[in-house]
């Protein structure tokens, strides 16, 4: 059963808040009390005291008249949260054949409820995936390798570097992929994007075109932040 005490941070209600912000934050901006408030569909007041208390437990920092912005304990929670919400929705989607979008709505439920070492057993039985049915990155537990910002390469900026962190494709793209040494440890950067969103990528010092739906199946970790890019960017993966 979720728990609904507000005295313990780990409540529903609590979470729910961490998962928020953790969603809406962009940049270590702060987070506007009135958009966490439209969000969540509660009054700019009810957000307001809410996040006091978040901030009395240490989960978050409050600055007045700006927002908020999670502590380090705050966004281990929400991290947490989100990692079983996305576990969830690949096991009900691949797993019981249950569309995405109905997948994700069941998660919510679950998220709340489910244990880190569920979590962790739900993980291994589905194989370690890196994204959710909708292409979501899927944080990793706490015992993966040190926790990275971790996202699509498909939202990479044009003279962005990174790191190939997983390929999450059938054999026939993975065998392709290989190939063009597109493989986890594998540095890249985005040189350019097409009308049609293809990338332009910079592998081993040779140049490698690829399409938009096949970058989305790719995890990396950026090595230095984005250049401003020529071309329009990219939509983010990240739901908000």
């Amino acid at each position: 059963m979720a728990r609904h005490n507000m005295t313990d941070p780990m409540s529903e209600a609590a979470e729910m808040y961490l998962l928020r912000i953790a969603l809406l934050s962009q940049d270590d901006n702060p987070v506007p009390i009135s958009q966490l408030a439209e969000t969540l569909d509660v009054s700019p007041i009810s957000a307001n005291q809410m996040c006091r208390k978040l901030e009395a437990r240490g989960l978050v920092d409050y600055q007045p008249y700006k927002g908020v912005i999670l502590t380090g304990r705050g966004e281990a929670i929400a991290l947490s949260v989100l990692r079983k919400r996305r576990l969830w929705e690949v096991f009900f989607s691949e797993k019981l054949g249950i569309a995405p979008e109905v997948a994700e709505d069941i998660a919510c439920r679950f998220e709340h409820v489910t244990s880190e070492d569920l979590a962790e057993k739900l993980a291994v039985y589905l194989g370690h995936p890196a994204f959710s049915p909708q292409h979501q990155p899927i944080p990793p537990g706490l015992g993966d390798v040190p926790r990275q910002i971790m996202r699509p390469l498909a939202a990479l900026s044009v003279g962005q570097q990174a790191r190939v962190v997983s390929v999450d494709a059938d054999d026939a793209l993975n065998a392709f992929l290989h190939t063009q040494r597109i493989r986890p440890g594998a540095e890249i950067k985005l040189l350019a994007t097409a009308t049609d969103r293809a990338m332009l990528l910079e592998v081993a010092d040779q140049h490698v075109t690829i399409d938009f739906d096949t970058a989305r199946k790719i995890a990396i970790t950026p090595l230095v932040s984005p250049q401003p890019a020529p071309a329009a960017a990219l939509p983010s993966y990240t739901k908000q």
